[in-house]
């Protein structure tokens, strides 16, 4: 099943506290105004309405396009600065890596044995991420990704997964595994639901999808220069009059979506106040708008990120707390299987 934002609004004003959310970001890099806007802000917003959040860093994945994993302590310890300087609070959600949860990896094979290599080479979303891999050839841990997915979620019993939709195959391999798995050995595991954001796509400043991979992304710790100079190269088009047309003007639309959103305005009121004034002036108030949106969200993170002890400090608690619950779930899981000897 997948759930709309106003549907999971319903949901969650139901009863917030029986209900729980797995999401997580891979540590390649700083998180960017595509996270913010289609998943970060959906986080907190959860979080405060008080359903249990937990936030995978799973850094094991990171190995699935990459022969090396570069930089990684500073990417995940990156990765912890920008959830607290967003909102994300680690005394209520827990924010943890995959390579400090040993019962993940135990949960993979059973999982594993329940879904057959030709689903997996039917997953559009692998054979996407496949064709994209800089890799010469493809590894094992990229053509499993999805089961491993599915320990992420299953591990604590997550029913709400926020995903893309280009992430919607890999959730339905998870809901597979969870109805095999309840088929087979009893009820265990929930069935988990996707969770769509209804925010719009938000483009790279190049007019592709924003990818901390491709230098067309505006970083939540971008600083006015930087911001100055992404916005400055950002593709637009000839006509001077500036209008909300995503489809014939997919690239001035996406500025002017980006204003819209850092002002928490409409497109359609942004781009009638800028009107005939021409790209020129789109760039200033999308450089501005940005900037005043990013301004409190860098200094915290700039704050946080000076004090990598104290992010050590929520991921080791995060880890304990998911240490806890992944080893109580695969001792469920043994019993269930008739291995726990």
């Amino acid at each position: 099943m997948t759930l709309t934002s106003p549907e999971l609004s319903e949901l969650v004003a139901r009863d917030a506290a029986r209900h729980r959310v797995l999401t997580g970001d891979r540590p390649t890099g700083p998180l960017h105004l595509g996270h913010y806007f289609g998943t970060l802000q959906n986080r907190v917003r959860l979080q405060r309405a008080g359903v249990e959040v937990f936030v995978i860093i799973p850094d094991y994945q990171v190995l699935t396009d990459r022969d090396v994993a570069e930089r990684l302590e500073e990417h995940v310890l990156g990765l912890v600065a920008d959830y607290l300087a967003v909102g994300i609070d680690p005394a209520t959600a827990t924010v943890f890596t995959h390579s400090a949860v040993p019962a993940l990896n135990q949960l993979f094979l059973p999982f594993l044995s329940l879904v057959s290599v030709p689903e997996l080479s039917r997953n559009p979303t692998v054979k996407d991420e496949i064709r994209h891999s800089r890799q010469d050839a493809v590894s094992g841990l990229m053509f499993t990704y999805p089961v491993h997915q599915a320990a992420d979620i299953l591990f604590c019993k997550a029913d709400l997964v926020p995903v893309g939709r280009d992430q919607v195959p890999h959730l339905e391999v998870t809901r597979t595994v969870a109805r095999r798995f309840n088929e087979r050995y009893g009820e265990v595991f929930p069935v988990p639901e996707c969770l769509l954001s209804d925010a719009p796509l938000l483009l790279g400043t190049d007019g592709q999808k924003m990818s901390k991979s491709r230098g067309n992304a505006i970083a939540l710790s971008a600083s006015a220069d930087d911001i100055a100079r992404l916005v400055k190269r950002a593709k637009t088009d000839a006509d001077r009059h500036i209008a909300y047309a995503p489809e014939t003007r997919p690239e001035v639309s996406n500025l002017v979506l980006l204003a819209a959103l850092a002002q928490g305005r409409t497109p359609q009121e942004v781009a009638a106040e800028i009107g005939d004034r021409g790209a020129a002036e789109l760039k200033r108030v999308v450089t501005e708008s940005v900037d005043a949106f990013l301004r409190p969200i860098r200094e915290r993170r700039a704050e946080f990120a000076a004090d990598p002890g104290q992010l050590r400090a929520v991921l080791a608690a995060g880890n304990a707390r998911a240490n806890e619950i992944a080893d109580a779930t695969l001792a469920e899981v043994r019993t269930a299987m008739a291995m726990s000897y």
